[in-house]
């Protein structure tokens, strides 16, 4: 039996078990198994600058902020005459992941967004579309009249990075255009907090009404925060509107901070099971952090030695599979915590998307509960309710991998999916 992806059978599908039934072939191939994602489509463009630059151009270092035409176009200018620019890429936080989630499971995605009508050979629509795996779906975008999006990638020589955005036609996306039969079928639902920063966009509205058709037909809806000055001005908002629609939150630790108010990664990630059902932590040089709840008479506890940090013995159930906490009669908290895989690469230029690859791990994970289902309905897996296919502790360590190939690569975009002959290297790893 396959599982979506590159990840082999003989980890998944014990498939010499007794009491399994083989599925009909003819339904496999009609059942949907696919991501809808909601994006402001932008270029990203990536230079290398001073930090005078940032200075003499009002831009806060290490945060995102919104750009008009005419600064955007005179940086722009001014960054491709001093050849500071390392690279014009398709991007956006939810278009990068619909991306690497489709490299990896090789199974097909749905972005949902605005794009400029006239796309001509060279354009910023262009690059987006030459840089989007043909298995992410751009039927159901919305056409504007509007330019292309961009985003400014600045990094200084410390490593950070500073965004600036220009929006042309990213936040065109109307309510008309969100597919309601689409999402009701789809795995998950994925947006970001970007696409809510201002209630009179287009696309505010259309991702509200996004999250109600998820909310009704019981999809689960994945938020990643995208910027902690974003979440900071906009606190209380983003709480509820957490509380009220998402089940899965990704975010690194300064979102985590500004949601919370709360440093200590760990004791952010249990605040954020107070929104969300499951959370997705990542802490740069420091590894991942998720947690999530279970029933507790279905925690698997942990043959991994015990971990205490801000909180005891919390990897005492990383074995487990993380359910929502209503399908829970009697739920516990649990967590797990990884290290960068082999330590992190030798060289990393930046940082950009390794958030995002961990995150499509993730969702590839949260999609092949949904195909097992489907495909071994007798299994007993499917005694249990649970979001993901896998334990918090594998989840973390293939997040953790993608993460590493991200910044191995130098782009937010994976090029391949992972080597196939590496398990003996993971799992020396993993069990280190």
């Amino acid at each position: 039996m396959r599982f979506p992806g590159k990840r082999k059978n003989k980890h998944y599908f014990p498939v010499t078990e007794k009491g399994r039934e083989r599925a009909d072939p003819h339904f496999l191939q009609t059942e949907p198994f696919y991501l809808v994602g909601i994006d402001q489509l932008l270029v990203d463009i990536e230079c290398s600058v001073e930090p005078e630059f940032l200075l003499r151009h009002q831009l806060q270092k290490g945060e995102s902020q919104i750009l008009d035409d005419l600064a955007a176009e005179a940086i722009y200018q001014e960054l491709k005459a001093e050849n500071k620019i390392l690279g014009e890429y398709a991007g956006g936080s939810v278009g990068n992941t619909l991306h690497n989630y489709s490299v990896l499971s090789d199974e097909r995605s749905v972005a949902l967004g605005a794009i400029t009508r006239n796309i001509t050979v060279g354009d910023y629509a262009f690059k987006y579309i030459r840089n989007t795996s043909a298995k992410v779906d751009l039927s159901y975008l919305q056409p504007s009249e509007n330019p292309m999006g961009r985003a400014m990638c600045f990094v200084t020589p410390d490593g950070e990075r500073t965004f600036g955005i220009n929006k042309g036609c990213m936040n065109d996306l109307s309510p008309e255009f969100i597919p309601g039969e689409v999402i009701e079928k789809a795995s998950a639902l994925l947006i970001s907090a970007y696409i809510l920063r201002d209630e009179k966009d287009p696309i505010f509205n259309s991702t509200v009404k996004a999250c109600e058709i998820a909310l009704t037909a019981k999809v689960p809806v994945v938020m990643t925060l995208g910027t902690s000055f974003l979440i900071e001005s906009k606190k209380n908002f983003f709480r509820d509107f957490i509380e009220k629609y998402v089940t899965c939150l990704a975010m690194n630790d300064l979102e985590a901070l500004a949601l919370t108010g709360l440093k200590d990664p760990l004791l952010a990630a249990e605040n954020a099971l107070e929104l969300a059902d499951f959370v997705l932590l990542t802490v740069g040089e420091h590894g991942l952090y998720l947690a999530g709840h279970v029933d507790e008479q279905f925690a698997r506890r942990t043959t991994y030695r015990l971990r205490t940090k801000s909180i005891a013995d919390y990897n005492m159930y990383e074995f487990s599979r993380p359910m929502r906490k209503c399908d829970c009669v009697k739920p516990i908290r649990i967590y797990s915590h990884i290290n960068p895989f082999m330590g992190g690469p030798r060289i990393i230029k930046n940082t950009n998307g390794a958030g995002d690859g961990a995150l499509a791990a993730l969702l590839h994970d949260l999609s092949a509960r949904k195909y097992h289902q489907a495909k071994v309905p007798n299994s007993p897996k499917n005694l249990i309710n649970s979001l993901t296919y896998s334990s918090l502790s594998q989840i973390s360590k293939y997040a953790n991998r993608v993460s590493f190939e991200v910044l191995a690569q130098n782009s937010p975009r994976l090029m391949r999916a992972l080597p196939e002959k590496e398990d003996n290297l993971q799992q020396a790893y993993w069990d280190a």
